[in-house]
C-alpha cells in the first residue's frame, strides 16, 4: 500500500511538531534535528562529529522526552567492557541460576558518547544491537524495545588515545551529522537562560513510542519512482569508481538513502520522493561510508567534497511517472 496525500500531510504536521519541540533545547538547529528525526523513522542510528559542549546530550535527552522513552548515556573510554554496554548474567545464590542484568543499551535513546575512545571489542558489542535490535550474552538475545536508536559522537579536534571506527561500523549508522556551534542569536538566548542546567530542561511528550513506530512503517510507504531508484544507482556507482576514493558506497549505503529520502518527503507533506530529496541527504548519508584515497585526501580532497562533485556530474531524472 502506497501512502496517500492525506497520510503526508498528516505525517508531515507529526513531524514538525517533534521538531519544534526538541528545537525548544536545541536553539538555532532545526536541519540539524529534522535530520536526527528522519534518522529514527527510517530505523536507523546517528554518528554525530562535533565539539565538546555543543549539546549533544541535550539533543538525546529531547528526543527520548518527545517520544516518551528512555534515554541512556554511555561514556566509552578505553577500559569499557563489552558487558558494561549489553549487560551481564549474575548467578543467584537463592535461584541456583543465573539472572541477566541489562545494560544501558537497553533504551530508546542510547547516546554513545565518544564512541572512538573504546577498544574494537567494545565497539563492536554494539554491532549486533544496532543491525537487529536485540543483544546476545551467555547464547540468550534480549530484544532492547522499539524504537531504537543510538546517537555515537566523535570529537573531531582530539585523536590521541582513540580507535578509529572501522568500516563495517561506519555502516551501521544510517547518517552522519554535525551540530555545530550556535549563531549569535541563539547564543543569545542561550544566556539569558544560564540560570537552568542542561538536566533541568525539560520538553513535553509529543507522541508515545508505540506511535513513532507506527510513523515509522508509514514511512516506508511513500513512493519511490523507477527514476529515483536508478539515479540513486547510478550515484552511488559513481562513488565506486570515483579516482579520489578506495572504497566506494556499499548496497546497504544505497538502501540507506532511499530510505531516508522516503522519511525526508512524508517529513516535507509529500507521499512520492523526488531528487531533491536525494540531494538534500546524500551527504549525510554518504560521505562517511567513503574511503578516500591517502593521496587525495593528503591534497586536501574530503568524502563530502567527493558527494558534491558527483552530485554535480550525476544527471537527476527529469520527470517523475503518475503514482
Amino acid at each position: 500500500m502506497t501512502m496517500t496525500p492525506e497520510q503526508a500531510a498528516s505525517f508531515s504536521e507529526t513531524f514538525n511538531r517533534l521538531v519544534a519541540n526538541v528545537d525548544q533545547v536545541l536553539l538555532g538547529k532545526t536541519f540539524v534535528i529534522r535530520l536526527c528525526f528522519v534518522a529514527l523513522l527510517s530505523e536507523g542510528h546517528l554518528l554525530l562529529e562535533d565539539y565538546p559542549g555543543t549539546g549533544k546530550t541535550s539533543l538525546a535527552r529531547a528526543m527520548a522526552q518527545t517520544v516518551e522513552g528512555a534515554s541512556s548515556r554511555i561514556q566509552f573510554t578505553p577500559d569499557l567492557l563489552p558487558g558494561d554496554i549489553t549487560g551481564v548474567s549474575i548467578y543467584d545464590q537463592r535461584s541456583s541460576t543465573f539472572e541477566f542484568h541489562p545494560g544501558p543499551v537497553f533504551a530508546n535513546i542510547v547516546l554513545a558518547d565518544e564512541i572512538n575512545r573504546a577498544s574494537p571489542k567494545t565497539q563492536a558489542a554494539l554491532l549486533e544491537v544496532m543491525e537487529e535490535g536485540r543483544v546476545t550474552v551467555d547464547g540468550v538475545s534480549h530484544d532492547v524495545g522499539h524504537p531504537f536508536m543510538v546517537i555515537a559522537t566523535q570529537n573531531p579536534i582530539e585523536q590521541a588515545g582513540t580507535y578509529r571506527l572501522p568500516e563495517a561500523q561506519l555502516d551501521r549508522f544510517i547518517m552522519k551529522a554535525s551540530i555545530g556551534y550556535p549563531d549569535h542569536a541563539s547564543t543569545l538566548r542561550i544566556l539569558e537562560g544560564a540560570t537552568l542546567k542542561a538536566h533541568d530542561i525539560t520538553v513535553p511528550n509529543i507522541v508515545t513510542s508505540a506511535a513513532v513506530g507506527e510513523l515509522a512503517k508509514l514511512a516506508r510507504t511513500v513512493h519511490v519512482d523507477p527514476a529515483i531508484n536508478d539515479y540513486v544507482s547510478r550515484l552511488v556507482d559513481a562513488t565506486r569508481s570515483a579516482v579520489e576514493v578506495r572504497l566506494g558506497v556499499s548496497v546497504r549505503g544505497a538502501l540507506a538513502l532511499i530510505r531516508t529520502a522516503k522519511t525526508l518527503a512524508a517529513a516535507n507533506g509529500r507521499h512520492y520522493v523526488i531528487p531533491d530529496d536525494v540531494k538534500v541527504l546524500a551527504e549525510p548519508v554518504l560521505a562517511h561510508r567513503l574511503v578516500v584515497d591517502p593521496e587525495a585526501e593528503f591534497d586536501g580532497v574530503t568524502a563530502p567534497s567527493i558527494i558534491g562533485q558527483l552530485l554535480i556530474e550525476t544527471a537527476p531524472p527529469s520527470d517523475r511517472q503518475a503514482v
